[in-house]
């Protein structure tokens, strides 16, 4: 009888509507395939990515920075959004409508920077080619014998790929699109330091003979002679080579001016970085002038504070103390070591109250690698490899520790581990039921903003045990809120870096090196440092409306997990998921009474 039902159902017509399952089902095929021809190309043209990500089928290989081959990715990238947008998405499931967004939002922005010419900027004050190059060798595998014979053969191909990455840097010197030379004594020390380390000492060699450990030894005296002939024949004097070039050549005909807005094409490019780092559709301007209302909210915050100290003397007298009282600093690095892992051991242990879902990555706490120390940040988090042999890594910078207060400590833990930075990108990273370009999407609005707000969800948690710490947190709040203020002025406004060294020494705690380390990085990458205030201020904004909507029914926990169970969004499709957890948690019955 079921049988004979069925054929009546299709006599009856009903084959319309197999027929709208089958073809939805084909648009959602159609969706994976793209997908996942999108992501394989992706990672066959840029192998330092997929060694990053855990994919190590390029291992072997270094990405081709050629003319032609931006353009071939170009073009694909064009076949794919042709093809994303031939996609009926009303035949599509609501996750899979989210998966087009940020797919479509990927795509074209990859493009537009590609249009800018961007690649002719291949570094940042305190980060490029050459410190992405030497992460990919850290994350790649030394298992087996193949293993180490993958390793040398990448290692042979450094030459080419610094000596490609100064092609670009020289077609940025001819069509005037260089960083500013204000920021360059920073980058020489770091391209320095790795051109005059000797062959023992450099991070590649290092690295390998740390893996070689686990190999057969048989044949480890064999791998080490053929290392070290590379390392002294070929890449220490490519290295030298990219020394000489960026001192005597880059350096002396860097710009002058600061701004993004004095490149050729600035103001167009500027506000397209701005839109690209924030996920929003902001006037720099109005960006500004937003900067400047929080950072006067914060400073009567912080005032409040040292009134509560009975400080005798100015604010800038207390910043003072701050900066140069012994008892806010460690004696050593390791001292400065155990106090942030004590502080994120501390964390980790309340965190089931306030997280429904949290990471089986687990992750470390380690010393900022000397070689990027001087000009680093004061920390920052490395992720770990899904699959690999090591978690992420909060890093912690031990160079200059007079310049490092104890007393921000926790805050700067509190966004770089847990439950800032590792929590999100490694709960996104276990996200199996999402396309594979989702678990690593990382719009900076989102992660940084993420942090940020995990910096204050820490005065819920309790994990401010002293008015001075509490103090940190403010002064890391009014540093990303002066950075609205900053990367604008800069960028848009003609600001100097006087000027901007000024906002924050007036502002903050932080110290003069790091200050000034900060601002280097602002000229150095226009735009991303507005990705955190932004990102926390919209977080913040959803938590208020979903706690006015709910009422008693607002579930802290319930409401993390709206928030990071997409993975990375833009603030755009996060401020859709939020509304659909708040929709799903009370629904109105006809006499407008809230019921769960």
């Amino acid at each position: 009888m079921r049988w004979v039902d069925g054929i009546t159902l299709l006599v009856l017509g009903v084959p319309s509507l197999i027929g709208a399952e089958w073809e939805a089902g084909n648009e959602s095929l159609r969706l994976k395939t793209l997908f996942r021809e999108e992501w394989e190309a992706r990672l066959k043209s840029d192998p330092l990515t997929a060694t990053l990500v855990g994919e190590h089928r390029w291992d072997s290989e270094l990405p081709d920075l050629r003319l032609t081959e931006r353009e071939a990715s170009q073009a694909r990238d064009r076949q794919f959004l042709d093809r994303l947008r031939d996609i009926d998405r009303e035949r599509l499931s609501r996750g899979e409508r989210v998966s087009c967004d940020l797919f479509e939002f990927e795509l074209t922005r990859r493009m537009k920077r590609r249009g800018f010419g961007e690649h002719r900027l291949p570094f940042t004050s305190d980060s490029g080619f050459y410190t992405t190059l030497l992460r990919g060798f850290e994350k790649m595998r030394l298992r087996h014998e193949r293993d180490a014979e993958i390793y040398l053969s990448r290692l042979s191909k450094v030459p080419v790929y610094l000596e490609q990455n100064v092609d670009l840097m020289r077609q940025g010197m001819a069509t005037g699109f260089t960083m500013p030379r204000i920021i360059m004594p920073g980058i020489e020390r770091v391209i320095g330091g790795l051109s005059s380390k000797s062959e023992t000492e450099h991070p590649l060699f290092q690295t390998f003979m740390l893996g070689l450990e686990r190999l057969p030894s048989s044949r480890r005296s064999e791998w080490e002679r053929r290392l070290r002939t590379l390392m002294t024949s070929r890449v220490l004097p490519a290295f030298r080579d990219l020394d000489s070039f960026v001192r005597e050549t880059y350096s002396p005909n860097a710009r002058t001016s600061l701004g993004a807005r004095d490149l050729p094409g600035g103001e167009e490019y500027y506000r397209f970085l701005v839109a690209d780092f924030t996920t929003l559709d902001l006037d720099p301007l109005e960006i500004h002038r937003m900067g400047l209302r929080e950072v006067a909210r914060i400073r009567k915050e912080m005032e409040t504070i040292l009134n509560q100290l009975e400080f005798q003397g100015s604010f800038s007298d207390f910043l003072n103390f701050l900066r140069t009282d012994p008892q806010f600093y460690a004696q050593s690095a390791d001292q400065l070591l155990k106090e942030a892992a004590w502080i994120a051991k501390r964390v980790d242990g309340i965190l089931p109250a306030y997280f429904e879902t949290l990471p089986r990555m687990p992750y470390g706490v380690a010393p900022v690698p000397r070689h990027l120390a001087p000009n680093y940040t004061t920390g920052r988090y490395s992720p770990g490899v899904p699959g690999g042999e090591r978690g992420g890594y909060y890093w912690v910078n031990t160079f200059a520790l007079e310049k490092r207060p104890l007393y921000a400590l926790p805050a700067l833990t509190l966004h770089e581990a847990m439950p800032g930075h590792h929590l999100q990108i490694a709960l996104a990273q276990e996200l199996t039921d999402l396309p594979d370009f989702r678990r690593h999407f990382y719009p900076n609005a989102f992660g940084e903003g993420w942090a940020l707000y995990a910096e204050k969800l820490g005065k819920e948690m309790g994990v401010y045990q002293t008015i001075y710490e509490e103090f940190g947190c403010l002064t890391y709040e009014i540093w990303r809120a002066g950075r609205l203020v900053v990367d604008t002025g800069i960028h848009m406004m003609g600001w100097s870096r006087a000027r901007a060294v000024e906002l924050f020494v007036e502002n903050s705690a932080l110290s003069l090196h790091n200050i000034e380390t900060e601002v280097d990085r602002y000229i150095s990458w226009p735009g991303q440092a507005l990705s955190y205030k932004m990102g926390e201020l919209t977080i913040l904004r959803l938590r208020r409306e979903a706690e006015q909507r709910l009422g008693q029914r607002f579930d802290l926990r319930e409401f993390h997990d709206a928030v990071l169970r997409n993975g990375g969004v833009t603030l755009s499709v996060l401020e859709d998921e939020v509304a659909q957890y708040v929709a799903g948690t009370v629904h109105y019955e006809s006499e407008g009474e809230p019921s769960r």
